[in-house]
C-alpha cells in the first residue's frame, strides 16, 4: 500500500497549477491562452513577466522537492514511485483535462529532493546550456538527462531507472520544440515566443 499512497501524494502534489494561478492572480488571464499552452514557467514568461515566471518555476521546483520531501519521511521504501508521480501530474493534472507543463522544473525540485548532487547536477547542466545557446527547451532536456546520468555516476544508482523514465517522458513532451530545434527555428529566452 505504501506505494499506492506514495504516488498519490506524489501525483496530488505535482498536479497543482501553480502556472495558471499565478498568472490569474496577476491578472495575466489564462496561461493556456498564451504561447504554447502550457502551464510551466517558459510559457508564464510570455506574459512579459520575469518575476511572475520566477515565481513558477520555484514554485514548479518547490512542489517535487516537496513530495519527495514528505515521500522519504512517510513512503521512504516509494520515493521513487512519488518522484515519477509528482512529474506526472504537473505534466497531467486532471484538473486541467490531463494538459499541464513539460516537467523541467519540477524535475528539478524531484532531483534535489530525491539526492542533492544528483540535483546540483541537474541545476548546473541548465544554467550552462541556458546561458550558453538561450534555448530553454535545450536546457531542460539536458538537465534531465543529466540527473538520469548523475544518479548512475555518483552512486545514486536506484534512482537512475525512475530519472531515466522521467527524462524520456520530459523528452517526448518536447517533440514539437526538438522538430524546431532540427530546423533552427526554436526561440531563445527573450526573444519572440
Amino acid at each position: 500500500m505504501h506505494w499506492v499512497f506514495a504516488t498519490l501524494l506524489g501525483y496530488l502534489v505535482g498536479s497543482i497549477p501553480f502556472g495558471l494561478l499565478l498568472a490569474k492572480a496577476a491578472g495575466k488571464g489564462d496561461i493556456r491562452q498564451i504561447g504554447s499552452g502550457n502551464i510551466g514557467a517558459t510559457n508564464v514568461l510570455r506574459t512579459g513577466s520575469k518575476g511572475l515566471a520566477a515565481a513558477v518555476l520555484l514554485l514548479d521546483a518547490g512542489k517535487g522537492f516537496a513530495a519527495v520531501f514528505a515521500a522519504w519521511r512517510w513512503f521512504p521504501d516509494a520515493v521513487s514511485a512519488t518522484a515519477l508521480a509528482a512529474v506526472v501530474g504537473h505534466c497531467f493534472p486532471m484538473w486541467l483535462g490531463f494538459k499541464g507543463g513539460k516537467g523541467v522544473a519540477t524535475n528539478a525540485g524531484v532531483s534535489f529532493g530525491l539526492a542533492w548532487p544528483i540535483g546540483i547536477a541537474y541545476a548546473l547542466v541548465w544554467l550552462a546550456i541556458l546561458a550558453v545557446t538561450r534555448i530553454s527547451s535545450l536546457a531542460g532536456m539536458s538537465a534531465v538527462v543529466a540527473a538520469a546520468i548523475a544518479a548512475a555516476a555518483l552512486g545514486f544508482v536506484p534512482f537512475a531507472p525512475v530519472l531515466t523514465v522521467i527524462a524520456l517522458l520530459v523528452i517526448w513532451l518536447h517533440r514539437e520544440n526538438i522538430r524546431r530545434l532540427v530546423a533552427g527555428e526554436e526561440p531563445r529566452v527573450g526573444k519572440g515566443t
